[in-house]
């Protein structure tokens, strides 16, 4: 089989890597990381002799030991992390490190030291046990099954929600460093894919890759937007997104590069007018500001400051566009500042369009909208034009699962964390428990076989009947996806139904009377007490 090496250097230290040609992406990034004895959680940077950093992946170039790469590893702040976030990729990990650990003692010393086997029994333990709980994986640490109480989970990521000043200045000054540098044409391809892994990158990185996008689709000429002005509102808008898990700055950034790339798949710039695309992007970057992890029903519910304000139409999309235009309105962040009014009225009408129509209880009416008009749509007509755009924030906003699995899968642990942090809430503050949130109900299976079979595929499905061309891109990954948590849910099921049946025989062969050693008296009461009970699973 033929393989490939590579030489690099991790803190000043050689190392090579062999893997075959043909070797998954994730095995790659996982042999990098084992080789930088890098945590779970941490972020590795790999940079070519240039000093531009390139994508961890088999398309990686052959090199040689004077020629090297050089891996970064940026340890992950253990204060930030949320209970509860050891996830099956941290346990493949572990064992994967544990593995390249017994390797190298083998290769050294002959043998597996005794410490070995019991550090790779405990793993083994460790994953049994969360495999057997009712939430699986990490969603059982959420909850203790030996309570009927639950406590409510962390919430910001033992963080404020608010980011800190110096939190803030921290990530501001290393943008601003790194605005100037150049990225490298392959990082600049792969931006355009849905395959993207965002997890590679940090906050002050993910503001230069948005930089990038502005640039590449030429706004900053067409537009006339100052280099400083794009990085102020970038600063400004990664400012006001939150401390929480799922709609955060990394979920801002994921939808705009799944707009962009479908910009790029599908040729839009073709099509529409630029005008149109910067709506959209820029809406993308604005969809989620300041949301604080409650949804529009928690809202509506709770009666907030929002849901009064806004007389409870769609109070979060209404607050996000407040803030978008909050930010605009500084002249400094204004990238729309050397527009004309006419053209400025414009941008603001169509953001609000695109942002509201994020509210999933418009989903079915904008969703069947474009179907009536796919037999005769056409880009010039304003009105069909409109509805396109409307989708296609739509559909990047939820396209998480048209991303590789090991992109995917993480966001899904993310999401159900902020689910299971509001349904927490509601029960605590007695208020109406949104269904699809309720830990005691919802497993990560269950959560996504209905979203993807009746959300996803129609939304995706619609737009690929007028992109063909996005099939590939977007459809294939989706239906491998709903095939992978329908196989999850059927195996969660046998394994709820195996323990039901295990504590049937355990409690059966517990309430048999023993004969040994003598004649043994059953009456009524003994009779009654001893009668097995049925075990009835959680619904």
């Amino acid at each position: 089989m033929a393989t490939k090496i590579l030489y690099f250097t991790v803190n000043g230290k050689p190392e090579q890597a062999e893997f075959p040609v043909d070797c998954p992406a994730q095995d790659v990034k996982d042999l990098f990381r084992s080789a930088a004895e890098a945590g779970p959680h941490d972020i590795l940077k790999l940079y070519n002799p240039k000093g531009n950093i390139i994508n961890i992946s088999p398309g990686l170039e052959p090199n040689s030991p004077s020629c090297c790469y050089k891996l970064e590893v940026v340890a992950a702040d253990r204060n930030t992390e949320p209970l509860g976030t050891f996830t099956s990729t941290s346990l493949m990990m572990c064992d994967f490190r544990l593995q390249g650990l017994e390797k190298k003692i083998l290769m050294e010393a002959g043998e597996t030291p005794a410490v070995v086997y019991e550090m790779k029994k405990q793993v083994d333990s460790f994953r049994e046990k969360l495999e057997s709980v009712e939430h699986l994986s990490w969603l059982g640490l959420f909850k203790d099954l030996s309570e009927g109480n639950h406590k409510p989970s962390p919430f910001y990521h033992k963080r404020t929600l608010r980011k800190t000043r110096e939190e803030c200045e921290h990530v501001r000054v290393k943008f601003l460093q790194m605005s100037s540098l150049e990225v490298s044409e392959e990082v600049r391809q792969y931006l355009k894919t849905p395959t993207f892994d965002n997890w590679q990158w940090e906050d002050a990185e993910i503001m230069v890759l948005l930089q990038v996008m502005y640039t590449d689709l030429d706004f900053t000429a067409t537009f006339n937007i100052e280099p400083e002005v794009l990085q102020q509102f970038l600063y400004e808008v990664y400012r006001r997104y939150n401390n929480i898990p799922f709609h955060n700055f990394k979920h801002c950034f994921c939808v705009t590069q799944m707009m962009y790339g479908l910009i790029w798949l599908t040729d839009l710039r073709s099509k529409l007018d630029a005008i149109d695309l910067l709506i959209m992007l820029t809406s993308a970057v604005c969809h989620d500001l300041d949301h604080t992890g409650y949804n529009n029903a928690y809202q509506i519910n709770a009666r907030t400051e929002l849901a009064l304000r806004y007389n409870d139409i769609s109070p979060l999309e209404n607050h996000h566009c407040a803030v978008a235009f909050e930010i605009l309105e500084k002249t400094e962040n204004n990238i729309f500042r050397n527009l004309p009014m006419d053209k400025y009225k414009q941008i603001r009408e169509g953001i609000i369009k695109c942002i509201l129509a994020t509210d999933m209880t418009s989903h079915n009416d904008i969703l069947s909208k474009f179907k009536s008009i796919l037999p005769a749509f056409h880009f010039t007509t304003k009105d069909h034009k409109d509805v396109l755009m409307m989708i296609l924030i739509k559909v990047s906003d939820i396209s998480n699962e048209a991303r590789p699995m090991e992109v995917a899968e993480p966001w899904l642990d993310c999401l159900l964390q902020e689910f299971y942090n509001q349904s927490d809430v509601e029960k605590m503050e007695g208020l109406p428990v949104t269904p699809f949130m309720d830990r005691d109900k919802v497993t990560k299976p269950s959560s996504q076989t209905g979203f993807i079979r009746f959300v996803l595929l129609p939304l995706f499905i619609e737009l690929a009947n007028l992109f063909p061309c996005l099939e590939h891109h977007i459809i294939d990954p989706v239906r491998k996806a709903l095939d992978y948590y329908t196989e999850m849910e059927k195996a969660l099921e046998r394994e709820k139904l195996n323990r039901a049946q295990c504590e049937n025989a355990a409690k059966s062969k517990d309430t048999t009377p023993s004969t040994a050693g003598g004649h043994v008296e059953a009456g009524p009461e003994a009779s009654r007490a001893h009668t097995p009970q049925t075990v009835v699973g959680d619904t």
